[in-house]
């Protein structure tokens, strides 16, 4: 069973496009990433399939059911955490647990559970709160009443690295259960964690849909290394997967990785003698930079990995 089925859905803001002609389906306990640029029209898909916002073409169903604007029962079997917080900044988090309760009929069966993993204090008025606090009131909010799908956009925004894991866990085990996740995020990390699926929209269209290991094979990193005394500048020039490469200096060399060259890399550097070596992870935007810059918005959109066309 597909828990979000999308066809030809568009919608415009007067002549501005939020997205055109997208058709996808995500499946009953799967975690799919939605990804794209920021503009690409991910906002404004996910209010459509809240809701939010009628269409200008096209429809939506979700949780076998089609989506419109006064679909407040089918709504209660949604959760969802918006990419930017806004919450009553002079009430406390308990205030705010108990007016959703309201809304919904009741406490959610997971709200004691989440507010002790996430180590939260109800007691405290939003305006005292950190970022990363009212990002965990948010999704304690959006989660506590364990439904069926899980709308998540940037969840992990503000959270330390611990957080961060105790918000993935919850991900996995509600997944267990038979739960669906459609998640929006620009962390590369974050996808790899806990997607099995993405889409890539961009200019409003669905560019491609790629299992994570496909997209993990298009991931970039960043290499910065100073060695202990002078090199030639020509040392990765003939390493496939490196490109982008800048000497400054006579010690010091800046390179683009793509894919699986980093062993090639590491293999090629041994061979002289390094004094420091820094390696990050290159964004999802930069990603979509280098493998999607050419995807022309007109395109119809293409099956990657074995997915049939949407």
């Amino acid at each position: 069973m597909d828990v979000i089925t999308t066809r030809g859905l568009t919608k415009f803001y007067g002549k501005t496009r939020g997205v055109e002609s997208l058709s996808m389906s995500v499946p009953a306990g799967s975690v799919y990433g939605f990804l794209g640029p920021n503009g690409a029209g991910k906002t404004t898909t996910i209010r459509c399939l809240l809701g939010m916002l009628k269409p200008t073409a096209g429809d939506a169903e979700v949780l076998g059911e089609r989506i419109t604007l006064d679909g407040a029962a089918l709504r209660r079997r949604i959760g969802y955490v918006a990419g930017e917080v806004n919450l009553y900044e002079r009430q406390t988090g308990r205030w705010h647990l108990d007016y959703v309760a309201g809304f919904r009929g009741g406490r959610g069966v997971l709200e004691a559970e989440l507010l002790e993993r996430f180590d939260f204090d109800p007691g405290r008025k939003v305006k005292e709160l950190s970022k990363g606090n009212k990002q965990k009131l948010a999704l304690i909010l959006g989660m506590a009443h364990d439904p069926e799908l899980l709308i998540l956009d940037e969840p992990t925004s503000g959270l330390d690295p611990l957080n961060q894991e105790a918000v993935y866990a919850v991900i996995d085990e509600r997944v267990a259960a038979g739960r669906t996740v459609f998640l929006s995020s620009h962390v590369l990390s974050e996808v790899e964690r806990v997607c099995s699926r993405v889409g890539i929209i961009r200019s409003g269209r669905l560019a491609a849909e790629e299992d994570v290991r496909s997209l993990l094979g298009k991931r970039l990193r960043d290499l910065t290394v100073t060695f202990a005394r002078p090199v030639q500048p020509a040392l990765l020039d003939d390493v496939i997967g490196v490109d982008s490469v800048m000497v400054l200096g006579e010690t010091q060399l800046t390179a683009r990785i793509k894919g699986d060259a980093i062993d090639a890399v590491i293999k090629r550097l041994a061979s002289v003698e390094i004094s420091d070596l820094r390696i990050s992870h290159a964004s999802l935007e930069d990603v979509f930079l280098e493998f999607y810059r050419h995807t022309d918005a007109d395109d119809e959109p293409r099956a990657v990995a074995g997915r049939e066309e949407a």
